[in-house]
């Protein structure tokens, strides 16, 4: 690691010494609120070079000594240039305003664009707040996953699924931020609405592929959101009223330009009418999002941002759920020189999940918590070199389960499974360099371990195997215990270590275009362990230890970039190959499991898949293509020549395998008052396991199925619309409000979520069911600002 920082600041020296050089550097911010803003382009066409800012609004660029014309660029703000005298170093914080008014508007706009093209950072995706308020979707809740999923290489698994997978990767492999701080479920109402409140949202960036190395842990994406610091200059609410949620946020100066707070709040209340039709049930969720920003001084910025939301299922007096995510975050952004920015924070994450059966009399209470110290530094070496580097230490506790009886008349014993607990730890380097006038690379190396932790009781098994395999019935089966063995909290039961390498690179064939490729090794030492196509409240997560090994990922990337005229297309082709994944025998069983080691096998997995993006970014009319075409399979083969494995050992479709995924989006502001949106989704039906013949064994039908995942639902696809309205555009009255009227499913197809089978008493014969959850539904929001 040493010789590679080394060489690194040798390169960077060599040109530092034929000419003097000095650097321009600053925070860019919004002129109303004060708010810093990431990706900003900073552009020298002189030079025809540039930089953008970083999460926080940070920018710095070494240039030779002399006199140039600065442009600073970004999508919905006005641009601005100035001129600056670059005979020392230079500091210039600046603000943009939202016109987006500008006479060299289409120069201006190409040469951000060529930024963009010659950046080695591709399989990335980048969304608005304003972006994703434009999309239809159901019940008119803007959501964030729904958005996402409109872009090519993401999929959901269905209506009323919660999750989405990237690049034919499972949802527990996507890591998944808010302010740093890590989801473990990222959706309210099982899938209908996601947990992130899009007024309280700043900016997101998706990871497909060539992932940094500043991010680990999973092993398919990286979502990355940020909420708004609060307004530092004014007072301001936001929010919005519809048909089943609202949500409402607040901000403001507490010192004006110095310190702001932002806090917003949503809540569900369909719940509320469903007495008036005699029904008992209840379905409701609740979140809060906080933050308070400070700054200190110029190189000095504190930040304590919270998020908690809870989703709470009662199905009258017999059964109770409760779930949610709680975070916390402070943060220091300090800066040791113009060159060097650095951002440390502490941070808390939890999941927690309730459930309540009254009619059996027990309450069960599961869930996950870590804390996480970390360092990032920024390092802008040189005009042609800038690093990133850091390190991170994550303390993990996992209950997978507490169950205590809720009356003394209960049947129930209580009883815990076994808490457990890891310790995962991180240092990382990466490398921006522009080699030539035509190539930019991005290298980066991670070095992480995983130390699973003592625990009050480890099952030990003979020859530590856990199954077996039952080759008369070709079936595998628990292996009772041969004994118990407690550890010490500072022991460590097992320990990995791996070298993540991350490589990205492009060559620019002219200003508008370039090919790019990217690989990328990932390791994921935090399991999901669920048999369901998406994740749900009752699924469990599990480190990795004696019995469970990490996940390992190796992608590759290869793609070909393109601005043209008012258009951008993006073509990427990826394989991915993954080692270690987790597969579960037939008939498995997840709840209340302390020896989970008994039901799972080892296999492997691959997806490969071709994606497409053509986007119109300018005019009236906006909007964007995605199609993916793509294939994801696994394996479990037999651990001997004897055993068959799953499936026999042969590859098959994953639950999360669609062939074709076509999203089309569209806004069109058809004048001040009046603007429309549209969506269309077409993907291959998501693969199931059918029963294809039965037999009686004493009165008892017993189905038999088919291999796994060898049929496919019909396929699936939908269109949405949206129009808003507002009233006075051109109002100078501070309350500013628009009406949303949408319409999800507009055709009314019935898209299947999943068949089942059943004997019809009236015929006497078995029949499919087919469950659709939506049909076409009608939606009207206000929003309101002031």
């Amino acid at each position: 690691m040493k010789k590679i920082i080394l060489f690194l600041f040798f390169i960077g020296s060599i040109s530092a010494f034929s000419q003097e050089k000095f650097t321009l550097s600053g925070t860019i911010s919004e002129v109303s609120s004060g708010e810093t803003l990431f990706g900003v382009n900073v552009i020298i066409p002189s030079l025809q070079t540039g930089t953008v800012t970083n999460q926080y609004g940070y920018y710095s660029i070494t240039l030779p000594k002399g006199n140039y014309e600065i442009i600073y660029s970004s999508i919905g703000f006005a641009t601005q240039k100035i001129e600056v005298a670059l005979l020392e170093n230079v500091k210039n914080d600046l603000e943009l305003t939202t016109d987006t008014e500008s006479l060299d508007e289409v120069v201006i706009e190409a040469d951000a664009e060529k930024l963009n093209i010659r950046n080695a950072q591709m399989s990335v995706n980048t969304l608005s707040s304003s972006t994703i308020k434009k999309i239809p979707v159901v019940l008119g809740e803007v959501d964030v996953i729904k958005a996402i999923t409109m872009l090519p290489g993401v999929t959901s698994a269905g209506e009323g699924a919660s999750g989405f997978n990237v690049r034919g990767g499972a949802a527990d492999q996507n890591l998944i931020m808010l302010d740093e701080a890590t989801l473990y479920n990222s959706s309210h109402l099982f899938g209908f609405f996601s947990v992130f409140n899009p007024d309280a949202i700043k900016d997101l960036t998706l990871y497909k592929g060539g992932i940094p190395a500043r991010y680990g842990g999973r092993i398919s994406s990286v979502l990355d959101i940020y909420q708004k610091d609060g307004n530092k200059r004014e007072y301001h609410a936001t929010g919005g009223i519809g048909l089943v949620a609202s949500r409402l946020l607040l901000e403001g100066p507490i010192k004006k330009d110095t310190a702001s707070f932002l806090v917003g709040g949503r809540s569900s209340y369909a719940h509320l009418f469903l007495p008036l039709f005699d029904n008992d049930n209840v379905a409701y969720f609740y979140d809060l999002n906080t933050k308070l920003s400070y700054n200190l001084n110029d190189n000095n910025r504190l930040y304590l941002s919270g998020y908690f939301g809870r989703d709470v299922f009662e199905i009258s007096d017999s059964f109770s759920n409760s779930f949610g995510n709680t975070t916390l975050n402070l943060r220091w952004n300090h800066l040791y020189s113009d060159k060097l920015f650095s951002n440390l924070s502490l941070i808390y994450s939890d999941y927690y999940f309730g459930l309540a059966l009254n009619f059996v009399g027990f309450d069960f209470d599961s869930g996950i918590q870590n804390l996480n110290l970390k360092y990032d530094f920024t390092h802008f070496l040189s005009n042609n070199i800038d690093l990133r580097y850091g390190v991170n230490s994550i303390y993990y506790k996992f209950n997978p389960g507490d169950v205590n009886p809720t009356s003394e008349d209960s049947g129930i014993n209580p009883f815990k499974l076994t808490d457990k607990y890891a310790w995962e730890n991180a240092a990382y380097l990466d490398a921006d360099i522009e080699v030539s006038d035509k190539i930019t690379v991005q290298a980066g190396l991670r070095l992480s371990t995983f130390n699973r932790l003592g625990q009050d009781e480890l099952y030990l098994y003979e020859n530590d195997n856990p199954i077996f395999y039952n080759q008369e019935l070709d079936i595998y089966q628990k292996v009772n215990p041969i004994d118990t063995i407690s550890f010490d909290r500072s022991e460590t039961i097992k320990s990995f270590a791996n070298l993540e390498p991350r490589l990205a690179i492009s060559y620019l064939l002219n200003d508008d275009s370039s090919i790019k490729a990217s690989y990328n090794r990932m390791t994921q030492y935090v399991h999901l362990i669920s048999n369901t196509t998406s994740p749900t409240p009752f699924d469990i997560y599990a480190p990795s230890g004696k019995y469970i090994e990490p996940q390992l990922a190796d992608q590759v990337a290869m793609g070909y970039f393109r601005n043209f005229k008012n258009y951008s297309l993006e073509v990427e082709t990826f394989y991915k190959e993954v080692k270690n994944r987790l597969d579960y025998v037939d008939d498995a069983d997840l709840i209340a499991n302390d020896a989970l080691e008994q039901i799972l096998l080892k296999g492997e997995a691959r997806a490969y898949g071709l994606e497409v993006l053509l986007r119109k970014n300018k005019g009236k009319f906006q909007g964007w293509i995605a199609y993916t075409l793509s294939k994801s399979e696994q394996r479990t083969p037999g651990r001997t020549p004897t055993e068959s494995g799953i499936n026999n050992g042969d590859w098959y479709n994953s639950a999360w395998d669609k062939t074709h995924d076509l999203s089309i989006t569209g806004q069109y502001e058809y004048s001040k008052k009046w603007s429309f949106g549209a969506n269309f989704i077409f993907q291959t039906g998501r693969p199931t396991t059918y029963p294809e013949a039965q037999y009686e064994y004493n009165g008892a039908i017993i189905p038999v199925y088919e291999a796994r995942n060898s049929s496919r639902l019909s396929p699936f696809h939908r269109m949405d619309l949206s129009a808003t309205w507002t009233p006075k555009p051109e109002s100078t009255k501070r309350w500013k409000g628009e009406w949303v009227f949408s319409i999800y499913n507009a055709y009314n197809q019935k898209n299947a979520a999943s068949i089942s089978f059943r004997e019809n008493t009236d015929i006497g014969q078995n029949e499919a069911v087919r469950l659709s959850i939506f049909g076409i539904i009608p939606s009207i929001t206000y929003n309101f600002k002031f």
